[in-house]
């Protein structure tokens, strides 16, 4: 680069989500080749150099002229061996002609997991390797943090290990994605494995939506996608090359999105559904154990940006997009939802988890809305932020206690208990640039991560409870949810407040399905054939769970 020329390269983090303690494996594992896999792969770059040799007159030319410059540099080569004993001695003419020891390529390039397989290798070094085992290992009170981060021309998806108590944060290791990534959402289903997983699921700029596997280190392919690539373009380059490449094959059926993904939900109520929102103005319920589509929802004007599952009620789904409203859909039938009119682009929507009724949208204007879903206005309206509020997080366990974060780079926080009011308690500027996200960590109520634009430093963590306005608006206030419990999980006691709470929401989503926009009340009464299949397949693994201890 000249002097006085920027710096051009792309640098940005444009997404991150937490994923909580104790789900990940201690010991990831890693990703070997073995001697057959490895003698593949060599067998193949080997055959394609031939067959490149072969193609092309000019390729044949050039051969010949190799050739007879070769035999020139023998005859010179000849010359100075009559001439000096020296060379001839020591053969310095035979140098270039020598063989390498070691073997070259790609098995050249190995790298091993211990410094016991590699054979060059003859010390000990048991010191060392209990080191790395140690940086490797994953405690149980670790969270992870998978973060999107965008370096010039390549996407990485880089998983973070933070301990609070310990101060720690680190990259464990991190994993070559195939395109810009613009969501993340952590989930635990895998159709392919009997038990939970750790994996998460990656929406990009591309329509098809990649899950990759947390626990394997250095994973060159995803678990499993859900969709194709192969859908119609209306760029005039793609269709034009789409249509050749399709002549010597037959036409399939596409499967999934027609566009960019901009975000995904994942229902943690029945876990094999995921759902996704595009830019091509549909939401697509998809069903992970078949890895098909099983409901794609039209009834937006614009691009989704936004989505969340209710996180009690797995039937209603929240949805914002560009055309300025929120919507919440009752997904037992496909026409039946509600909606809120906006004054700018939703750009963030999450359910407040302490109040099943009500939920928060942030707008592009900086605008904050919090709406209960049986009004049909919302209860409040903050200008939280002078630009577009990009983060959106409510604490995990402190009631109350809102974060918000914008592309002016501030990071500020509310306390929203009085549902009429909400106070504003303390803002910092983060230096990260232009904030693209911001979530809340899902075990510790006043630590948050945010992700900006900043190229010399663009990702942070932070504990809010030292903060000064934080700590005397919060400290005193009871978590919902502590962190350390020792109560005994089968004591009516410790069960009374969740219980309770859970009879509210169901209580409260019998009302809030009543409240819905439908046509016919049949609408809500009947259940979709896919409705009946997740039903059914909780019941089994209800069942099962039953059975397991006989």
């Amino acid at each position: 680069m000249e002097e006085g020329e920027p710096d051009e390269r792309l640098n940005f983090i444009p997404c991150l989500t937490w994923v909580r303690r104790g789900v990940a494996k201690a010991e990831p594992e890693k990703v070997k080749l073995s001697e057959d896999e490895l003698a593949e792969i060599l067998k193949g770059s080997n055959s394609g150099a031939l067959e490149s040799d072969e193609d092309g007159s000019d390729e044949s030319g050039a051969s010949d002229a190799e050739s007879s410059s070769q035999s020139q540099t023998k005859e010179v080569k000849s010359e100075k061996k009559n001439d000096s004993d020296t060379e001839d001695k020591y053969g310095f003419d035979k140098y270039d002609d020598e063989e390498p020891d070691i073997v070259g390529g790609i098995a050249g390039l190995t790298v091993f997991s211990s410094n016991k397989e590699d054979p060059y290798i003859t010390l000990p070094d048991d010191e060392d390797e209990d080191s790395e085992k140690g940086d490797d290992l994953i405690n149980p009170n670790d969270n992870l943090i998978l973060v999107g981060h965008v370096v010039g021309d390549q996407a990485v998806l880089e998983v973070y290990v933070q301990n609070e108590d310990e101060g720690s944060l680190y990259v464990h290791h991190d994993l070559l994605l195939p395109d810009i990534p613009l969501c993340l959402e952590w989930l635990s289903y895998d159709p392919s494995s009997p038990t939970d997983s750790n994996l998460c699921a990656i929406g990009g700029m591309t329509p098809v939506i990649h899950v990759m596997d947390l626990d394997i280190v250095d994973c060159l392919e995803p678990a499993y996608v859900l969709g194709t690539s192969d859908y119609e373009s209306k760029d005039p380059v793609a269709v034009h090359f789409s249509k050749k490449k399709r002549k010597s094959k037959k036409k399939r059926d596409h499967i999934g999105h027609k566009d960019a993904v901009l975000d995904l939900s994942w229902n943690t109520n029945f876990t094999h559904v995921l759902a996704s929102g595009s830019v091509d103005q549909t939401v697509i319920l998809w069903d992970l154990e078949t890895g098909s589509v099983n409901t794609t929802i039209d009834a937006f004007c614009e691009k989704v940006q936004t989505l969340k599952w209710h996180p009690y009620e797995g039937q209603t789904l929240l949805a914002g997009s560009c055309d300025k409203v929120v919507r919440v859909f009752d997904c037992r039938g496909k026409d039946t939802y509600k909606e809120w009119s906006m004054p700018g682009e939703v750009e963030r929507v999450i359910w407040n988890h302490y109040n099943p009724f009500c939920f928060f949208a942030s707008t592009d204007n900086g605008s904050v809305h919090y709406v209960d879903c049986r009004n049909d206005k919302p209860i409040w309206e903050l200008a939280a932020h002078s630009k577009e509020v990009t983060g959106l997080s409510l604490s995990s366990k402190c009631p109350g206690l809102l974060f918000t974060g914008s592309s002016d780079g501030l990071v500020k926080v509310w306390d929203i208990e009085d549902e009429s009011k909400p106070q504003h308690v303390w803002e910092t500027e983060v230096k990260l640039g232009s904030l693209q996200c911001l979530e809340s960590s899902p075990d510790s109520p006043f630590t948050i991560a945010a992700g900006g634009d900043k190229k010399s430093r663009n990702f942070g963590v932070w504990d809010l409870s030292d903060k000064s306005a934080v700590c005397n608006r919060f400290s005193k206030r009871p978590l919902l949810l502590p962190v350390v419990s020792n109560e005994d999980p089968t004591d009516e006691k410790s069960l009374k407040g969740p219980t309770s709470v859970m009879d509210t929401v169901a209580t409260a989503l019998d009302d809030l399905c009543l409240s819905l926009n439908t046509d016919s009340k049949e609408k809500v009464k009947k259940l979709p054939d896919h409705m009946k299949a997740i039903k059914k397949n909780k019941n089994k693994k209800k069942k099962k769970k039953v059975a397991a201890p006989q």
